[in-house]
């Protein structure tokens, strides 16, 4: 979908359209929440962010500059803003046995264990990020968005989001490396 057609769709969603909210949740639910709960690492606490970014998008449609962002960026900046006011208001999240339980599960009895393992000193590497970093290097390479985007999500200039991602790549090396060698 093209910035046309999402700032025609937000407009009918300014003046009560619940067909439109319905593509735009759809188009932008699944994006959201991979970067929701890869911040949080906590699921419950990811999907109230989605679900308040969304409810945001529903009351503030009206808003929405499509000239100034993408609707995609808009929604990551609202979205990010909630994780960051979530991080003042809870502390730093750890991750839980329940959530490799289900890690584990989704994996299935076939799934490779060596992976498995990879993946979650990755995540784990990654929850030890300070947050701009993490933020930066999650907008970025999961979420496939421009240092542009970012840039503007995370509220810094493109040089000093591309100096995040360069310190977020070097420290999560570094834990890597360190868990490794131990």
């Amino acid at each position: 979908m093209d910035r046309e057609q999402e700032a025609l769709l937000v407009g009918r969603v300014a003046r009560g359209d619940r067909a439109a909210f319905a593509l735009l949740v759809e188009q932008h639910q699944r994006p959201l929440s991979s970067y929701a709960r890869r911040m949080l690492s906590d699921v419950s606490a990811a999907d109230d962010i989605v679900q308040e970014t969304f409810l945001r998008l529903w009351t503030r449609a009206a808003s929405f500059n499509s000239a100034a962002a993408r609707l995609t960026t808009w929604l990551h900046n609202i979205a990010h803003n909630l994780c960051v006011d979530s991080f003042r208001r809870n502390a730093r999240m750890e991750f839980t046995d329940d959530e490799a339980r289900l890690e584990s599960v989704s994996n299935g009895p076939d799934g490779d264990i060596e992976a498995m393992e990879s993946a979650w000193r990755v995540r784990r590497a990654l929850q030890a990020l300070p947050e701009r970093q993490r933020s930066a290097l999650l907008l970025c390479h999961y979420q496939g968005l421009s240092n542009r985007d970012a840039a503007k999500i995370v509220e810094v200039s493109v040089d000093a989001l591309e100096s995040l991602l360069a310190r977020a790549r070097r420290r999560l090396k570094e834990e890597l490396l360190s868990n490794d060698e131990s």
